[in-house]
């Protein structure tokens, strides 16, 4: 797999997108209603990145600055979005690569912190993030209210 960084609007990571939103209403019934914006994951204040398998997107990820104390964040936090693997592209360990891709971005970009949300009826997803040494923290943003969230945050 080849992973490279793109914009987030980019028709491919449109696709992933997609599929994560129908992933999330079959799983919780609802889409993810987070506010995301192409201008946030442009470099130096974020990234995100498409997993090929020769030529699909078969997997994405990405990062955004976010220092809103109002909000729930720390200074220096980079929040983690929209980490997918299509269903048949699953197992091979294609997350992970992302997910430390993502972390030397924003280790690079002056990031202190990378945090995420994510529900707990995500169990693959919550597995790879504590096995990579994510720590459950506060809520923040969006769902830091919402029963079905649950928060992560590692150090940089």
């Amino acid at each position: 797999m080849k992973i490279i960084p793109v914009a987030y609007d980019h028709p491919d990571a449109v696709a992933l997108g997609e599929q994560v939103q129908a992933e999330y209403r079959q799983r919780f019934g609802y889409d993810d209603a987070t506010p995301l914006h192409p201008s946030y994951f442009e470099p130096p204040g974020g990234l995100y990145l498409l997993g090929y398998d020769t030529d699909i997107a078969v997997a994405s990820g990405g990062w955004r600055a976010q220092d809103s104390e109002e909000e729930g964040y720390e200074p220096g936090d980079a929040e983690v979005k929209r980490m997918f693997v299509s269903p048949k592209a699953r197992g091979r360990g294609l997350a992970r690569r992302i997910l430390a891709a993502l972390e030397e971005s924003a280790r690079t970009a002056g990031r202190t912190r990378m945090v995420l949300e994510t529900g707990h009826l995500l169990p693959e997803a919550v597995g790879l993030y504590v096995s990579s040494g994510y720590e459950p923290t506060a809520g923040f943003g969006l769902y830091r209210g919402n029963a079905d969230s649950t928060f992560f945050a590692k150090p940089l």
